[in-house]
């Protein structure tokens, strides 16, 4: 399995990507809908979906000019399969699947989360399970013990909000646009560290599960008790994420000990945060490593790649077009 088309659909974003087991990444394309979502705060399922099914043939047809092949030299389709929103993962699902057919080449779903958790290998060939992951992204917060391939512990997760989430939703709490995450960090910059004190959620609690609601919470009540001006906003917003980050370090340090692993792989559109890999970084004592940067965040080639070492192993999908909005990681197999 040389060749494999890569399709990820699972929220607002549409990726596309080509990849070669012999030469590695050929080509990638990404179209955002953050621009459509604005308006509303946050992602609409259906106009997600209606905009997939607008950019995804154009982007298949874009990459293979960038890569310089056709469509029957493709060997293997990839797409997401989830966990997702449904309708955006059934557009790619049926787009990937149709492909598959009429080409007469295998297709296979491939689960988000483990294509996040396997993009670092994009750029970082020979890491090696095994491996601690930390996963956070809009929709999850994960620790997982990366034992083998496709073998996977979930050692914790947060029981309410995602640490994306909770960025997004504190971020529009103060007033910023969408996506909040982003937007929040750049103006947590410039904010005053020392003046707003927020609880560091279940610390204190032996396990290593994460609660992240409460820090929204905290922000509006002291949100509502200042004049709410930019500077307070500012402090308010270095204070959370000074928050989150040392929450994750702590609960990623306790998991690191518990597991002896000496390798951290940081995935998911969080990990783009500066200031989470700088304390990262500087505070563990273990090997970490990041996607670069365009990689932490929904794209296809991290479905191509993942898709390519399933496809690899002699794993395939039937001609069912299947998605699975709720997928538990620990479900997955080994490979």
């Amino acid at each position: 399995m040389t060749l494999v088309l890569g399709i990820e659909t699972s929220c607002d974003e549409t990726g596309v990507a080509l990849y070669d087991a012999a030469r590695g990444l050929l080509a990638h394309e990404l179209y955002s809908q953050a621009a459509t979502h604005a308006d509303y705060g946050g992602v609409v399922p259906e106009l997600a979906s209606r905009d997939h099914v607008r950019k995804l043939l154009p982007l298949v047809n874009r990459v293979l000019h960038s890569g310089a092949r056709r469509l029957d030299q493709l060997e293997g389709v990839a797409y997401t399969a989830g966990p997702g929103l449904a309708g955006a993962l059934l557009v790619g699902a049926a787009a990937g699947r149709a492909l598959a057919w009429a080409l007469g080449i295998p297709g296979i779903g491939v689960h988000h989360m483990e294509a996040h958790l396997q993009a670092a290998r994009l750029d970082e060939a020979e890491l090696r399970e095994p491996f601690l992951c930390l996963l956070v992204s809009g929709g999850h917060t994960q620790l997982v013990d990366v034992r083998r391939h496709g073998d996977y512990r979930i050692l914790g997760e947060s029981r309410d909000d995602a640490v994306g989430e909770a960025f997004d939703k504190t971020a529009k709490l103060l007033g910023l646009g969408y996506p909040g995450g982003p937007a929040l960090a750049r103006l947590a910059a410039r904010g005053d560290a020392s003046r707003f004190t927020f609880p560091r959620p279940m610390l204190h609690r032996p396990g290593l599960d994460f609660s992240f609601s409460g820090l929204k919470t905290h922000a509006l009540t002291a949100l509502r008790a200042c004049a709410g001006s930019d500077q307070d906003r500012a402090d308010l917003a270095c204070a959370f994420e000074i928050a989150v980050v040392e929450t994750l370090l702590e609960k990623t340090r306790r998991a690191l000990r518990l597991t002896g692993h000496d390798t951290l792989v940081v995935a998911g559109g969080v990990g783009a945060n500066r200031r989470l890999r700088e304390v990262l970084a500087s505070q563990l004592a273990a090997r970490v490593i990041y996607p670069r940067v365009e990689f932490c965040t929904d794209n296809g080639a991290m479905i191509a790649y993942a898709g390519c070492l399933r496809l690899a192993a002699g794993q395939r999908d039937g001609l069912q077009i299947a998605a699975r909005p709720r997928w538990p990681l620990s479900e997955l197999g080994p490979v």
